[in-house]
């Protein structure tokens, strides 16, 4: 089915990730956010990389009634939030906004980035205040999945909390690990690349139930706008990818991927 030959507006996309608080977006974010509504999201959530810079990622929320907000410390600037306490992460997490906790995880593709046991510690406070408060943690995990599958492993013997492991790129094995202990697996325009055909078929292999959708804009924009500035709007194109692999039309896979999301976005009101 053609993008042409349904009414978009009846069937509403969530772009569960994205960036709107960066500079790439301040000449013109009121723009961007109208091109996703025009595309049929209903709903953003912009997420934090940094506890100290909640301020810009609320402010944008704050502006928008379709923006919604995450807190946490992304894994690249796990050295510079050390003293971020889960108290102060789950104090912030109160704002009406707030629907997640995160991004947060381990990334040890960078050389640079903190030492694994500051990333650990700084993850495992995440998970905390995603277990208390009951907001999903968004994990971030780039070559970590022996070490991402027994943190997770070992914090749910701990006490369950709900999860995405977004931008998903990781092997199969990190994909059974999250499903098994509940957690939902998000595709972003990675999965839409020529040479993604490993990814497709992990795809294959999540329940629909547990499938979300994301830009990660202003990164990884899928065809026919790869290489070029990532946007919300440009989910649409990731959901009719992601619909083709795995065997659902694009209203079928806007349908499930909204649902989805707001089952787990327990705090993110439906729109109206």
């Amino acid at each position: 089915m053609s993008a042409e030959s349904f009414d978009v507006k009846a069937h509403p996309v969530i772009d569960t990730h994205c960036h709107l608080d960066f500079d790439d977006f301040a000449p013109e974010r009121d723009q961007v956010i109208e091109r996703a509504r025009d595309a049929g999201l209903v709903r953003m959530v912009t997420i934090c990389t940094r506890v100290r810079k909640f301020d810009r990622i609320k402010a944008v929320a704050e502006t928008y009634e379709d923006v919604f907000c995450s807190v946490g410390t992304h894994p690249g600037n796990a050295g510079e939030e050390t003293d971020v306490t889960t108290a102060e992460i789950i104090e912030l997490s109160r704002h009406p906004k707030c629907v997640a906790i995160g991004e947060a995880g381990l990334d040890f593709f960078y050389p640079d980035n903190a030492p694994r046991e500051v990333q650990l510690d700084v993850f495992r406070a995440n998970i905390d205040a995603s277990r208390q408060t009951g907001l999903p943690l968004v994990i971030h995990s780039r070559a970590a999945d022996e070490d991402m599958a027994a943190t997770l492993e070992d914090e749910m013997g701990k006490g369950a909390f709900p999860f995405i492991l977004h931008c998903f790129s990781a092997g199969q094995e990190l994909a059974d690990v999250g499903v098994r202990l509940g957690g939902y697996v998000s595709f972003s325009g990675i999965v839409t690349f020529g040479k993604s055909d490993e990814l497709r078929t992990i795809a294959r292999t999540i329940p629909h139930e547990r499938l979300l959708i994301e830009t990660d804009a202003p990164y990884l924009a899928p065809p026919p706008k790869r290489g070029k500035r990532n946007e919300p709007s440009y989910v649409v194109n990731t959901a009719r990818i992601l619909g083709e692999t795995i065997g659902l039309s694009e209203p079928e896979i806007r349908d499930l991927t909204t649902e989805n999301a707001y089952r787990l976005f327990t705090r993110m009101p439906r729109a109206a």
